[in-house]
């Protein structure tokens, strides 16, 4: 990374006090004095120059409406400095001792003067804004008043106060209710609506007030929803911001900025495609990112999508000498990588920080303690085992600063684990059609949510805990929009602050692999020609991959696999003698039998074979029902393999695709009838209590069909050989 000039930077800005200001027109009253008196100039042109800018400086003080008083004080203190000017140039005086320092006097004064003035205005114009805004507050309280009395018959109501909203969208009543009437009727929004002639985009919100009677009605006169709200983000203005402020996501109806809190708790984002959830998500990145204690890591196994944006300044362009993201998983090996990291590293903190939760049983982020955010997108995607782990890091790792970031397209339990759900206590749901999906993922005021209220693009919904740890109720927002060119403008300011996982979180058996993780992701996502010199630090040592387990495809980060009880791997049951001799392969439902017959029940009449361990003659009696065994007789070292061989076979042909296979392609592989297949196999799954995730949907490249995870045919194997 290049180094940052430290050398001064002069600032040629205007941008100068009223004091400053007074001293550099006395200054310059002094130093036209000192030259004059050399070059013989005529005291009158100091006199005129004295009148011009007394005449300008009343003009403008006229336009502005400042009080005549504060004109005759600037016009004086022009003429007393006009009047210095003369004098020192007309006995040729300015730089004895008695003419520097009247000067100096009248500089102190014209300062004083300047800054007393300036403060005086201030105050006058809050002031006059204040009259203005309670005149107006007086009469649309005078007007609610009787609005009230006319639409719903109200007496004795009483409109304490009317709050205008920034920007001028819209403002809130305060009305104390009558006690025999202490809310208004359920169609008091509708009414009030027509009765002030709000514009299309506008609405009417009905609260409860602090107490019990009193009643928060906030009208939005401006459809802010509608408008394209730009990120206010530009490199030159992006201050150092703080995890624990929360994330800004949007405005709210009210120009009111939406914010998360991310330090504590998990967050859930769903949306509909087209909704625009990977821009509210790439506006989640811009908000952690711009502060210095966060580290911010993505899965992503359709392609990295989330994270590219945010990578380019780094890798292609090598304007940014850090990566802005830390870690990003865009498959799902890797992603199984990044889990036992995050996990082994919140088990590290928890012990390697126990000085530092003695006053707090939370650690206390900082730039060297930094937060862990994990944004996994297309959650629907990721196979079972790895939603285990994401449930592991979303149930213990609050303590010790690490959190999750969910985004799916619904929050059903298809898509959305349970842990995950229960323990998001922010949730975001953009636009949606259905308001019963709103409902699903707000449980607490979801059922008043109207899907119209946000029809925008961009528009959506969301809770979050405020600072009295109180959840809110769901509210509309529109999301900021954020383009990939300001991302990429950002990138390089950014990179100057991100912070540095401490050596507590990485000195784990998985975090080895943690230094050579961008030597595995980098030639997956870019052309080695693409990549700039910034990535080489991140590459040049050697690439570390660690072992895959050959049953079930996931990588084994630690000394022992938690996925292997060292049970014997599974075994192809032979064929027949008949079917071994039979010429050609076999295909279509031949092969199907095949599979089968290893595994026919014997009949009751033949002599069944004699077991060595001395069993009887059932030792070795084998009753199956169409490939799947039901009962076996003999010890373990005389039974046949209880998984089925279509299963078997099947988790074989997925794993040396790479982990995921569509059913035609599956099905094309055992030379099988693709209805038959599927129809089998999913029976063979749920013989064991096994589903698939996604509703059986694998995405491989940018399409998606029916289809099989390795992981999903590799838990059914290990659930038939525990029946054993």
């Amino acid at each position: 990374m290049a180094a940052k000039s430290a050398a001064p930077v002069l600032d040629w800005s205007w941008n100068h006090t009223p004091a400053t200001s007074a001293a550099l027109v006395a200054g310059g009253a002094y130093a036209l004095a000192a030259t004059g008196s050399v070059t013989g100039l005529p005291p009158t042109h100091a006199l005129m120059v004295a009148g011009a800018g007394a005449a300008a400086q009343s003009v403008a003080d006229l336009v502005q409406h400042r009080p005549a008083g504060h004109i005759v004080a600037r016009c004086a203190a022009w003429l007393t400095a006009g009047g210095w000017t003369a004098s020192a140039l007309a006995d040729h005086t300015p730089l004895t001792w008695g003419m520097t320092g009247w000067w100096a006097a009248g500089t102190v004064a014209g300062m004083t003067l300047a800054r007393g003035l300036v403060q005086a205005e201030e105050t006058a114009r809050t002031e006059r804004h204040e009259r203005k805004l309670q005149k107006w507050a007086n009469k649309q309280a005078g007007e609610w008043h009787d609005r009230l009395h006319r639409l719903f018959r109200l007496e004795s109501h009483q409109v304490d106060g009317v709050r205008p909203w920034k920007g001028d969208v819209g403002y809130t009543v305060l009305v104390t209710m009558p006690s025999d009437t202490p809310e208004l009727p359920a169609d008091a929004v509708r009414k009030l609506a027509v009765d002030l002639r709000l514009p299309k985009g506008g609405g009417i919100q009905i609260l409860d007030g602090e107490t019990y009677g009193q009643t928060l009605i906030r009208v939005t006169a401006v459809d802010v929803l509608a408008q394209q709200i730009d990120l206010p983000d530009t490199p030159p203005d992006t201050t150092i911001t703080n995890i624990y402020d929360g994330i800004p996501l949007g405005l709210q109806p009210d120009a009111d900025e939406a914010r998360i809190a991310v330090a504590d708790e998990c967050a859930l984002v769903v949306g509909q495609t087209g909704s625009g959830k990977t821009n509210t998500v790439n506006v989640a990145n811009a908000g952690a990112l711009r502060t210095n204690n966060t580290v911010v890591m993505h899965i992503d196994v359709t392609g990295a999508g989330i994270s590219l944006p945010w990578l380019h300044s780094w890798a292609v362009d090598g304007t940014a000498g850090v990566p802005l993201i830390d870690w990003t998983a865009d498959t799902v090996e890797e992603a199984h990588i990044l889990c036992d990291t995050v996990i082994a590293g919140i088990g590290a903190r928890k012990t390697g920080h126990q000085d530092k939760l003695a006053e707090d049983d939370k650690l206390t982020v900082t730039h060297d303690l930094p937060e862990v955010l994990v944004v996994v997108d297309e959650i629907a995607e990721l196979p079972p085992a790895l939603l285990r782990k994401l449930d592991t890091i979303v149930n213990t790792g609050r303590a010790v600063r690490v959190r999750v970031l969910i985004c799916g397209l619904r929050a059903t339990q298809d898509v959305i684990t349970a842990a995950m759900k229960k323990q998001s206590r922010v949730r975001v749901g953009m636009r949606v059609s259905d308001p019963e999906e709103l409902s699903h993922l707000f449980p607490t005021g979801g059922a008043r949510i109207n899907p119209k209220s946000a029809p925008y693009k961009g528009c959506g919904f969301y809770s979050s805990p405020n600072a009295d740890d109180v959840v809110s109720d769901p509210t509309a927002f529109k999301a900021y929009r954020i383009t990939p060119k300001q991302i990429r403008a950002l990138s390089v300011t950014y990179a100057e602050r991100r912070p540095k996982l401490e050596d507590v979180f990485l000195d784990t058996e998985p975090g080895e692999y943690y230094a050579s993780r961008w030597g595995r992701i980098l030639p997956r996502l870019y052309k080695p020609a693409q990549l700039a010199p910034t990535t080489a630090p991140y590459t040049s040592d050697d690439t570390l991959y660690p072992p895959i387990n050959p049953l079930t495809g996931i990588p084994i980060t630690t000394a022992t696999d938690p996925d292997d009880d060292n049970s014997p791997a599974p075994r192809t049951v032979a064929a027949t003698t008949q079917e071994a001799a039979r010429p050609g392969p076999a295909v279509g439902s031949d092969l199907l039998s095949t599979i089968l017959s290893a595994a026919r029940t014997t009949p009751a009449h033949a002599p069944a074979p004699t077991s060595t361990s001395g069993g009887g003659d059932d030792a070795t009696v084998i009753r199956a029902d169409f490939g799947r065994v039901i009962q076996q007789a003999g010890t373990p070292d005389d039974r046949p393999n209880p998984v089925p061989r279509l299963l078997a076979e099947a988790h074989q042909h997925v794993v040396a695709a790479g982990g995921r296979m569509w059913s035609s392609n599956l099905a094309a592989a055992h030379g099988l009838d693709p209805r038959a297949f599927g129809t089998e196999l999913n029976r063979l799954l749920r013989d064991v209590g096994v589903e698939r995730p996604g509703v059986g949907t694998v995405r491989i490249g940018d399409e998606s069909k029916s289809g099989y995870l390795a992981e999903t045919l590799a838990e059914a194997i290990q659930c038939y050989r525990n029946t054993q």
